[in-house]
C-alpha cells in the first residue's frame, strides 16, 4: 500500500519584501538587517520657568474717580454743619479726570515753582521744557543737564541741586512713578521728603492736586490754618499739631474740607477787598 505524504498546512502569507517563492516551491528567506524599534525614553525636557506677572499696583482712591467727589461732597454735608455752609455757597471743586503729569514731572515742576510768583515761576518752567529733548520730563534728562544750563534759565543754584538729586534718586531705582502712585501717604511723606527741598507742604500739594489722594490734610498750610480759625471762630490760629483733631470729622475727606478753606478765605479776602473799595468810594 503506497502512503501518501500528507500535505502541510498553509503556510501563513510573507509580508512584502520580506520572502520570495521560487520556481522550485522551495521558500528562501532574504536576509535583512532587523531594525530595533527603539522606544525613545522621555527625556526631561528643561522647561523655562516663567515669571508670574509683576502685581498691578494697589488702586488707591482718587477724588477724580467717578463718583468719589459726590461721595465726599454729600459725608461733609452731613458731618460738618458749618462746613456744609461754605460748600453751599462756593462752587464745587473740579479735580481733573483725565491722567496727570507722572510723578517725577509733577515733583520737578513743583521744585521750579517753590517761592516764586505765579508768573516768574511759569516763565522759568516754559524755559526749562525748552532745554529738554522734546520737552521730555525723566529723570535721565534732567540729569544730562549742568547746573550751568539750569543757572541760564534763571533757577537758582540750590533748586539745581534739588532738581538734580530728585533725577538721581528716580534714576537709581529709589523711586519711581509706579511706586509713588502706589504708596500710602504715610510711607510716600516718609520717602518724598528724603529728596532735597522736598518738605512736608510739597508732598501734601503733590498729593491732593497729582494724585487726587482724597484724606490729605495739610496741615501746615497758611491758608487752610486761617481758614479753620474763620470756620470755627477759634481765638488764635490753630497750630498745626492741633489741626487733625480739630479736622477729625471731615476724615476721609479731608482733601476737600482743605480745598473749601482756601476758597474761605479768597472769599474773605475778596469781601474785604471790595468793603475798602466801597468805602473810599463814599469818602
Amino acid at each position: 500500500m503506497v502512503r501518501t505524504r500528507a500535505a502541510a498546512p498553509p503556510r501563513p502569507a510573507a509580508a512584502a519584501g520580506d520572502a520570495t517563492t521560487t520556481t522550485t516551491g522551495k521558500i528562501s528567506f532574504r536576509s535583512r538587517k532587523i531594525v530595533k524599534s527603539t522606544h525613545t525614553k522621555s527625556k526631561s525636557v528643561a522647561t523655562t520657568t516663567i515669571p508670574p506677572p509683576l502685581p498691578l499696583p494697589p488702586v488707591l482712591p482718587a477724588l477724580s474717580s467717578p463718583g468719589e467727589l459726590a461721595a465726599a461732597l454729600r459725608h461733609l454735608h452731613a458731618a460738618d454743619p458749618l462746613l456744609s455752609a461754605v460748600i453751599a455757597s462756593t462752587a464745587a471743586p473740579t479735580f481733573i479726570s483725565s491722567p496727570s503729569l507722572p510723578a517725577f514731572h509733577s515733583l520737578a515742576h513743583s521744585i521750579l515753582h517753590q517761592q516764586l510768583a505765579p508768573s516768574a515761576a511759569a516763565a522759568i518752567y516754559g524755559r526749562f521744557l525748552a532745554l529738554l529733548p522734546t520737552a521730555a520730563v525723566n529723570p535721565a534728562a534732567v540729569l544730562a543737564l549742568s547746573a550751568a544750563d539750569l543757572r541760564g534759565i534763571g533757577v537758582s543754584a540750590r533748586k539745581a541741586g534739588y532738581l538734580h538729586d530728585l533725577a538721581g534718586r528716580f534714576a537709581a531705582g529709589e523711586l519711581s512713578d509706579l511706586a509713588v502712585a502706589a504708596m500710602e501717604e504715610a510711607d510716600l511723606l516718609a520717602e518724598l521728603t528724603k529728596v532735597k527741598g522736598v518738605g512736608e507742604w510739597t508732598v501734601h500739594m503733590f498729593m491732593i492736586f497729582s494724585l487726587h489722594r482724597p484724606d490729605v490734610l495739610p496741615s501746615g498750610d497758611l491758608g487752610v490754618r486761617k481758614g479753620v480759625q474763620e470756620l470755627y471762630g477759634l481765638p488764635a490760629l490753630p497750630k498745626p499739631e492741633e489741626m487733625a483733631a480739630i479736622c477729625e470729622r471731615w476724615r476721609p475727606y479731608r482733601s476737600v474740607g482743605a480745598w473749601y478753606m482756601w476758597r474761605l478765605m479768597e472769599s474773605k479776602g475778596a469781601a474785604t477787598k471790595k468793603a475798602k473799595v466801597k468805602a473810599i468810594a463814599v469818602e
